[in-house]
């Protein structure tokens, strides 16, 4: 039996995205694969006319700034399923589909007994959006759990895995990122999860959590139940993650937001030394190119903005990172909010912010 086509049809996307952002647009749900190849034809069949409007793939709505009516049609990725796809002497290789929610993943890898992952605990979205992202937080990055990615590059119209190498990832970004929206529809992606398990306690709100114990000594496993002879289990690393973002970031259910708005920037060593010397407070993370990650939230709370409102927009009261709808917003108050306050950091401290949500217009 052949698939049923993807039909397109006028719906409201406020609940759609995090930030609560009014908009409609033309949406189409993709809950089986076997419907990708007609999509394809039909993409393919419309290009270069009048009618062919872009296609964007919808996950979990997380990182984005939506228009009230882009241009775009809306294909929102509905696929299940999770299951251990192989196992090495030292990995498990454990697959989810495009449209699991990422935190329930986690969760339910944590549950089978598959570490690794504990760290990106509570980010929002979907397991197919956040190789898209690059997602990362407390010391880990997703491409360094990535064993491939199950795409369909639907420009081509064929269905590709690829590995970490091929798929350009840097900070908070990727191939799927650049190769603009509507080209890479992600369909599976796969992990590989060590068995000889460690802590990850980079971060100072981590190591010194106190459900951790402040972390101090941690070693790798010490039997089967992934117990620590003297440091947390993974499940305390995840539950101290979910504590620590829940206290810090505010529920995008309540208040409308799109979790961290701008990128860490990173900058050259020699430019974060004299940032350092004339600001001592400002902290800065040696990156492996010799470059210097500076924290962002920092300077925009130095430069005035922590808990300012510009018409219904503002940064959080107390994480200044976080652009929040008080109630009302539209896209383009999102992007005259990001434009001041990329101003006001850029005029006292010299460095350029990039916005890490995608604008959909």
């Amino acid at each position: 039996m052949s698939a049923s086509p993807l039909v397109f049809s006028d719906q409201d996307l406020q609940d759609c995205n995090t930030l609560g952002l009014p908009a409609r647009a033309a949406v189409a749900v993709l809950d089986d694969e076997s419907s990708i190849p007609a999509l394809c034809a039909a993409l393919a069949a419309s290009a270069g006319t009048a009618a062919a409007a872009p296609l964007f793939v919808l996950g979990g709505g997380s990182n984005l700034v939506m228009a009230a009516r882009p241009r775009h049609r809306i294909l929102r990725v509905a696929l299940r399923g999770i299951r251990l796809w192989d196992e090495t002497p030292g990995h498990w290789v454990v697959e989810a589909a495009a449209g699991e929610s990422w935190h329930g993943f986690v969760d339910h890898c944590l549950t089978q007994g598959w570490p690794g992952l504990e760290n990106l605990a509570l980010i929002p979205g979907t397991v197919g959006a956040a190789p898209v992202q690059n997602i990362g937080a407390y010391g880990l990055e997703l491409d360094q759990r990535l064993h491939s990615v199950v795409a369909w590059d639907l420009r081509a119209g064929r269905v590709r895995e690829l590995h970490p190498r091929e798929c350009g990832f840097a900070y908070r970004d990727s191939m799927f990122k650049r190769d603009g929206a509507g080209r890479w529809l992600i369909v599976r992606v796969r992990f590989m999860l060590p068995k000889d398990w460690t802590p990850r306690l980079d971060y100072p709100d981590l190591r010194d959590h106190p459900g951790l114990g402040g972390g101090r000594g941690a070693s790798g496993l010490a039997g089967p139940g992934h117990r620590t002879a003297a440091g947390p289990t993974p499940r305390q690393i995840f539950d101290a993650v979910c504590d620590i973002r829940r206290r810090k970031l505010p529920d995008p259910a309540v208040l409308g937001n799109a979790g961290s708005f701008f990128k860490n920037p990173v900058v050259d060593a020699g430019q974060a030394a004299v940032l350092q010397q004339r600001f001592p407070d400002l902290r800065g993370y040696p990156q492996a190119d010799g470059r210097v990650k500076l924290a962002a939230g920092w300077l925009i709370e130095q430069a005035g903005w922590k808990g300012r409102r510009l018409g219904p927009v503002g940064m959080h009261r107390t994480q200044a990172l976080v652009l929040v709808n008080h109630g009302g917003a539209q896209a383009a108050d999102v992007q005259a909010l990001a434009r001041a306050v990329r101003a006001d950091v850029q005029e006292r401290f010299g460095v350029d912010l990039e916005q890490e949500p995608v604008l959909l217009d």
